[in-house]
């Protein structure tokens, strides 16, 4: 099919146009991921890692109220025309930012910022992270016009950039496609979904020289790993075939 992905992960952000499962990739971060900011500063923040989870559950509250409005932090969407990302400076001013909460309040070396400040920073930096990967995919569906964007990558499993690229695509009028959580991390769907393809287009190299253990299906050695992720293609592809925009 033809669409535009946008992938935000531990690796990414990235643009990528698809047609006929070809990936061109049109946009990107220049230094730091998009998940990576979100560990980094989780992990200054003492969140378990990854951080993620954490993360989104204390914007969640931060939301709440309105003191997170008084943060500043830069944008991750650079302001160039080009389908960029930088999120290195926005990562160094939230942890430089806590660095420095933790000064004012004369906390020790290794001692909690209080819950309600951990809430704030966490929404002022997720609505900076999400309104600046949100106003690049709408330069992106102005510039390429696709009719179905889809939203992937570990940090699609975030709530509020859920929200965010779900009320852009609605104003939009553009069919949005979004991985159910555990679908959005690492898993064997997506392995087996690039395998299907690749193995139509006749490359079977990777799997009949796989090592580890075998199972054989019509003929062909294929890894019991790819297997086992066929199986999760298929029950991602039973969740979904109900969608009349699948």
């Amino acid at each position: 099919g033809n669409y535009l992905a946008l992938i935000v992960s531990g690796g990414h952000p990235s643009f990528y146009k698809v047609e006929d499962y070809v990936f061109e990739e049109i946009g990107m971060t220049r230094d730091d991921a998009a998940g990576e900011a979100f560990d980094k500063v989780g992990r200054v923040m003492g969140l378990p890692y990854p951080g993620g989870a954490a993360m989104d559950r204390l914007a969640a509250e931060g939301f709440k109220r309105d003191d997170y409005k008084a943060i500043r932090f830069p944008s991750p969407a650079m302001n160039d025309g080009t389908l960029e990302f930088s999120f290195s400076g926005l990562k160094t001013a939230v942890i430089n930012h806590l660095h420095k909460l933790t000064q004012q309040l004369r906390l020790e070396s290794g001692a909690d910022l209080p819950q309600s400040i951990k809430e704030d920073v966490a929404a002022a930096f997720t609505k900076v992270s999400v309104d600046g990967i949100v106003s690049k995919l709408r330069e992106a569906i102005a510039e390429y016009h696709p009719t179905h964007v889809v939203l992937a990558g570990g940090v699609a499993a975030n709530s509020h950039l859920r929200r965010g690229v779900e009320a852009l695509c609605r104003g939009l009028q553009v069919n949005l496609c979004v991985p159910s959580l555990k679908l959005c991390g690492d898993n064997g769907a997506m392995i087996a979904a690039q395998a299907y393809y690749e193995y139509m287009e006749g490359k079977t190299d990777i799997m009949t020289n796989a090592k580890g253990r075998f199972g054989i299906h019509g003929g062909q050695y294929i890894p019991e790993v790819l297997m086992n992720a066929v199986n999760e293609l298929e029950e991602a592809y039973n969740y979904y075939k109900n969608d009349p925009e699948f």
